[in-house]
């Protein structure tokens, strides 16, 4: 007979980890509370699904913030190049854009979760509904789960609840508490790929307004250091910023404190200061006798020119002809240094992922089993494990899902 494997959690870390149970010869059971499988995945890359990045090894590593050293078993044993074989294989046709992004060619994050769950299907995977409420310990070993109203035993039990991000989609910290009953340490649990919260006044009056091909600079004023810098868009908030670099300067800063963290936004990147300038001095010649509220259309996009000239120190009437050297050098400064006071997070159940989890210095990377529990694995965002946009984090749920999911089965028909 064999061996019995149960997957708590059917996300795609839980799904890849059933299905690689099931494909090595385990009797896999799936267990998700909610009515349908991949409920995150399925409103991911705004329900496109970005399903991960089309890059080596190496390129994965450095895009991975938090322990990119435990991943080196996974990643190799399942690379990105093999997830993208794995969906086309079954038949979900892929692309790849911009910086690498792996999409479903149909744009719909739907068809991934369908892909998944077909393969489920095809292995005879039981997926039952029901919510798990603790594991069952005996003698050193998980030996099952409890239900509601029942236990059900097992050879290995396959963690991968997910973080606390996104909250209505099911992930609710269950799987740190199953942790921390079985002795595992969780480390501390802060928002990642999370929008930014300013308290400046004219920050807010920008809301709406989005950036292309701008620059961004995150500095900590505790030790005045440069933390992060990142260049491409950006989006301005009733709250202060978002958008594609912010959120991945928001995995740099930890240990959040209001007035901690400064952003300064390059407005044109593309220009050095002296080209910068010569281009304002051309735009005032051309419109010499106009307001220079009047005149800046051509450099800025019309939302942020007031601002720019208040922060500027420079009167909205200033006729072109008559701006002085010293305001036209406050002026650069403001485009080529854009100030954000950044005074938090937005909510964790706004991130993208949650930073901190299972302590992985007590997981095997080589096997993603449990070093205090026999035949307990985790794999997911529930492990201390996290990446920048891109693809990244949903790579750390399909390698670390198969390798738990290859380990269990191993393990029990070993045995």
């Amino acid at each position: 007979m064999a061996g019995k494997v149960i997957v708590i959690g059917a996300g795609p870390a839980g799904m890849m980890a059933a299905g690689a149970a099931a494909e090595n010869g385990a009797d896999v059971m799936l267990i998700e509370k909610n009515r349908l499988v991949g409920r995150k995945l399925a409103i991911t890359g705004k329900g496109r699904c970005n399903i991960t990045n089309f890059c080596d090894t190496d390129t994965f590593i450095s895009n991975v913030t938090a322990n990119p050293r435990f991943m080196y078993t996974a990643i190799n044993r399942f690379s990105c190049y093999d997830t993208v074989a794995f969906f086309e294989e079954r038949g979900l046709s892929t692309k790849v854009e911009r910086g690498n992004r792996v999409f479903p060619v149909s744009d719909k994050a739907a068809d991934v979760v369908d892909t998944l769950y077909d393969y489920l299907v095809e292995l005879n995977v039981d997926i039952v509904r029901a919510e798990v409420k603790s594991l069952i310990i005996q003698d050193g070993a998980v030996i099952g789960v409890r239900l509601d109203d029942t236990e059900i035993y097992s050879d290995a039990v396959i963690i991968t609840c997910g973080g606390l991000s996104y909250k209505a989609t099911g992930s609710t910290g269950d799987g740190y508490t199953f942790a921390k009953s079985a002795g595992h340490t969780i480390t501390p649990l802060l928002p990642s790929l999370v929008p930014l919260v300013s308290d400046d006044n004219d920050v807010t009056e920008l809301q709406g307004l989005s950036l292309k091909n701008v620059s961004i600079k995150i500095i900590d004023n505790n030790s005045d250091k440069e933390i992060y810098t990142d260049f491409g868009e950006m989006l301005f908030t009733h709250f202060g910023i978002s958008g594609p670099i912010v959120l991945s300067a928001s995995a740099h800063m930890r240990s959040m404190s209001p007035g901690r963290y400064t952003a300064y936004i390059d407005l044109k990147p593309a220009l050095d200061s002296e080209t910068l300038d010569k281009r304002i001095l051309r735009d005032l010649a051309e419109f010499s006798n106009k307001d220079i509220i009047n005149s800046m259309g051509k450099l800025l996009p019309k939302k942020l020119i007031p601002v720019v000239l208040d922060r500027a120190g420079i009167d909205f009437r200033t006729k072109c002809n008559s701006l002085t050297s010293e305001a036209r050098e406050r002026l650069l400064n403001v485009i080529k240094a854009f100030k954000v006071d950044i005074h938090s997070f937005r909510p964790i159940n706004e991130a993208i992922v949650t930073h901190g989890g299972v302590d992985v210095k007590d997981i095997d990377p080589r096997t993603i089993g449990s070093k205090l529990i026999k035949g307990l694995y985790f794999a997911g965002e529930v492990l201390d494990l996290d990446a920048y946009t891109g693809g990244f984090n949903l790579q750390i749920a399909y390698s670390t899902g198969r390798l738990a999911g290859t380990s269990a089965a191993s393990s029990i028909l070993n045995h």
